[in-house]
């Protein structure tokens, strides 16, 4: 395994669950779960970027996880890690992994490949896929698939359903043939200097009109690795209800 750290931003100002990253599962902050995730992989060192004091507050007196308190202005979780990154001191070459702070039962097998496909790949960004499984994941928007080359790199990332397959679509889109699709996870490795160098980018215009980040890296022709994850990834929590089924499987698992 490569040497590799790991990065959470964790905003407060959640939209769709405010106060998210302090939303308790099984008596603990969500926050802290990611990050023993995070700590369970083996990373280096772990660091949540946050901008509010109350999520640094539960994190002061926790082994092995850092601190980084960033601007409140930043437009996406990429901008906060770059901070992140320059409040650490990484060097550029360093593997910064990229753990979403909804993400409590991220598998640490798969933190640790996302790390692994950066360092064996050669390109400055690399993320992870698993296989659709059904047509509702396949038409849902909100469901990020993407198509990549024979040698692993990303080709394009949709909420659309990519690629069309016509012949089958023809007779019916309820029954998918096996093993064509995949399904984007939001969970990212960078070369530190990368980090920097993503951030300081402009949105593209593909990735305005998927509202997906990583559509800038490709657009400005640079290469995102993606392997396949050697676990499920669980959905991230995103609503009340997310939150009240991840407690019961939380509390299940304890």
């Amino acid at each position: 395994m490569p040497d590799f750290v790991v990065a959470i931003p964790a905003r407060y100002a959640s939209t769709r669950l405010p106060g998210k990253p302090l939303a308790l599962l099984a008596g603990e902050p969500m926050v802290l779960h990611v990050a023993r995730r995070a700590l369970a992989a083996g990373a280096r060192e772990v660091w949540v970027a946050t901008d509010d004091p109350r999520i640094a507050r539960v994190l002061e007196d926790v082994a092995g996880i850092r601190v980084a308190m960033t601007g409140a202005g930043h437009a996406s979780g990429t901008d906060r890690l770059a901070e992140c990154a320059r409040h650490a001191g990484w060097g550029d070459d360093v593997i910064v992994v990229n753990l979403q702070g909804d993400e409590p039962f991220a598998p640490a097998s798969g933190i640790r490949a996302v790390a692994a496909a950066l360092a064996g790949s050669g390109a400055p960004m690399a993320t992870l896929a698993t296989p659709v499984e059904d047509a509702a994941a396949l038409f849902d928007p909100n469901v990020v698939k993407l198509v990549r080359t024979a040698g692993g790199d990303a080709l394009y990332f949709s909420r659309a359903p990519i690629p069309w397959h016509r012949d089958a679509f023809a007779h019916s889109t309820a029954r998918l043939p096996a093993g064509e699709w995949l399904r984007h996870i939001g969970i990212y490795g960078y070369r530190a200097g990368f980090l920097q160098q993503f951030a300081a980018m402009p949105a593209g215009r593909l990735e305005q009109i998927e509202s997906l980040e990583q559509l800038r890296v490709l657009e400005a022709g640079f290469r995102i690795s993606v392997a396949l994850s050697p676990a499920p990834f669980p959905p991230g929590i995103d609503t009340p209800e997310d939150l009240e089924r991840a407690d019961a499987l939380m509390r299940a698992q304890a």
